[in-house]
């Protein structure tokens, strides 16, 4: 199938690793020319390096550091007035902690870094899209907006406040040919679960490997997603075959959230 992507410039934050590197990898072989922002160009330079010649041809990686204004505006100056087509937002996840054992300091931080600035970006960015009437707005969320995940206070409460956003935007600008939707990954296997299921392992007195056995018992399908896997559903949502998907919310779990 042909997702339309060839000659589309796209934004992918967060994108050194994990998931983002996969969604940049994956929409640069379909074609687009794809920003990698990253607050490590170094680790971002690595991978591409490692990618086909035509491939790495599409991709460039430039600084961005999401908890940090001023690096965000200086990306949005030097991507105006042109803008992007696609913007894949991306922030990573703050630390594990309970709810009622987080300081408001770090509620503020984590905010700016995970929530805020992407807002800001996104509002920078987003005129170019609707002046040439196309465009597509695809956040990274997390399942815990659907099922708060224990121990995550921080990524439960922070990723509500970006999917009333998300869905607030989606309704604003769905005339104008721009589509708002975000993605929620289950267990994707990244160097981000391979920490949380560490830090699990940590407080329970148990193995890694029977914490990590343990969550994938919870899972219909038995295994951790690829980052590919979860790559390609961001991929598609971006492509000119999703036009009338908007304000959305897909879960890439592997079943593994159960409520309707």
């Amino acid at each position: 199938m042909d997702l339309g992507l060839k000659g589309k410039r796209a934004l992918v934050l967060g994108a050194s690793r994990g998931l983002g590197a996969a969604t940049a990898q994956v929409l640069a072989r379909e074609g687009a020319s794809v920003i990698v922002a990253a607050r490590s160009v170094e680790d971002a330079k690595a991978w591409i390096a490692k990618e086909a010649p035509d491939v790495a041809a599409h991709l460039s990686a430039i600084k961005l550091d999401l908890s940090d204004r001023g690096s965000v505006d200086a990306l949005a100056d030097g991507l105006l007035p042109a803008g992007v087509d696609i913007l894949v937002n991306n922030s990573g996840g703050p630390p594990p902690g309970a709810a009622a054992e987080i300081a408001l300091d770090l509620w503020h931080q984590q905010f700016a870094a995970m929530a805020g600035h992407i807002f800001h970006l996104t509002g920078r960015l987003l005129p170019a899209m609707l002046e040439r009437g196309w465009g597509r707005i695809i956040t990274i969320a997390s399942s815990g907006v659907e099922q708060p995940i224990p121990n995550l206070a921080l990524s439960n409460g922070l990723r509500m406040a970006v999917l009333g956003w998300s869905k607030t935007l989606a309704a604003e600008v769905a005339a104008k040919g721009v589509t708002v939707n975000l993605v929620l990954p289950g267990r994707i296997h990244t160097d981000r679960v391979d920490q949380l299921d560490t830090a699990a392992a940590t407080k329970q007195g148990k193995s890694r490997d029977e914490i990590t056995k343990a969550s994938q018992a919870t899972i219909p399908m038995a295994r951790y997603g690829r980052p590919e896997e979860f790559a390609d559903a961001v991929a598609f949502l971006a492509s000119m075959r999703a036009s009338y998907i908007t304000g959305s919310k897909l879960r890439v779990d592997g079943g593994m959230i159960r409520s309707l």
